[in-house]
């Protein structure tokens, strides 16, 4: 029998859309922008935090999972910041925090959250192959990377070389979540709880709502 999570489900929500309102709020207001500029990194700590604390059970696949996800993450953008090979020309601003080698160390926590979200998402829509669940998954978070990629050049997430955003960047993104999501599945890791669902459909609003203000 699985024991209750640390935090509660309704409430890890409750703190995701609490904190992503308030963050709307911030950067919709100039005056608040800069401070909310800087808390960045620390959101993406938090998020991170209430996702691990909201599932029943913090297993060694799923750990497995989270540390493959962000050295994978990181290398991957280490290979793209320093060689353009797979995303294209870009650089990592301030807003993201401390930084290692040019790399955010938060860049892999974040792709840990999206995936993740994107994984147990495709398992909450009923789709039943994982030949299915890994190109839905890996597309939702191209989508994603849609509304992310304006929303970053404004706000010093990253910048590319000419503000061009090349299309080899959404194929990097697919073919490297699909990876991730396939590791996801060769785990054979069972339905997580909603919370990473949320966090993901929540993500959408916030940057699609970003591109207003």
């Amino acid at each position: 029998m699985e024991r209750p999570p640390r935090l509660s489900p309704p409430i890890a929500i409750g703190i995701i859309i609490l904190f992503h309102v308030v963050g709307l709020f911030g950067f919709f207001v100039p005056t608040f922008r800069p401070w909310f500029i800087r808390v960045v990194p620390f959101h993406i700590l938090l998020m991170f935090v209430v996702v691990l604390l909201s599932q029943p059970r913090l297993t060694q696949r799923l750990i497995w999972f989270l540390l493959l996800v962000y050295f994978l993450g990181y290398t991957a953008e280490w290979i793209g910041v320093h060689k353009s090979w797979i995303f294209g020309n870009y650089a990592y601003g301030e807003t993201l925090g401390l930084k290692l080698w040019d790399i955010p160390l938060t860049i892999g926590i974040n792709w840990f959250l999206l995936v993740f979200g994107a994984a147990v998402t495709t398992q909450y829509a009923g789709i039943k192959s994982a030949l299915i669940r890994v190109p839905i998954g890996a597309l939702l978070l191209v989508l994603l990377d849609l509304l992310i990629e304006p929303i970053a050049i404004r706000f010093d997430y990253w910048h590319w070389t000419n503000n061009i955003i090349p299309f080899k960047n959404y194929v990097g993104w697919f073919i490297l979540s699909a990876a991730m999501l396939a590791f996801f599945e060769a785990l054979g890791l069972k339905k997580q709880n909603i919370v990473p669902v949320i966090l993901l459909l929540v993500q959408y609003l916030f940057f699609g709502a970003l591109h207003f203000a």
